[in-house]
């Protein structure tokens, strides 16, 4: 399956890229994506992610054609 990753704000910083291509196979989560796309990175802790700009949980899964999204942790002030 296709699946589009983009990535947003520091996180994009710390990999050096705006987003991905995978095409991956079987039964594919959140953070199996994040792993495949990015497996010498750990995904910092209270990151956000979203699959089609809906926030889900990393345990989400994806479809071919899904576009996912990852978002470094927010703090308000």
């Amino acid at each position: 399956m296709s699946i589009k990753v983009r990535y947003f704000a520091s996180l994009k910083e710390a990999i050096g890229r705006s987003e991905d291509n995978l095409e991956l196979a079987g039964l594919v989560t959140v953070s199996d994506v994040w792993r495949s796309a990015n497996p010498d990175k750990t995904l910092p802790e209270n990151s956000l992610a979203a699959v089609n700009m809906d926030y889900v949980e990393l345990t989400g899964i994806v479809m071919d054609g899904d576009e996912v999204a990852f978002f470094p942790p927010v703090t308000g002030g």
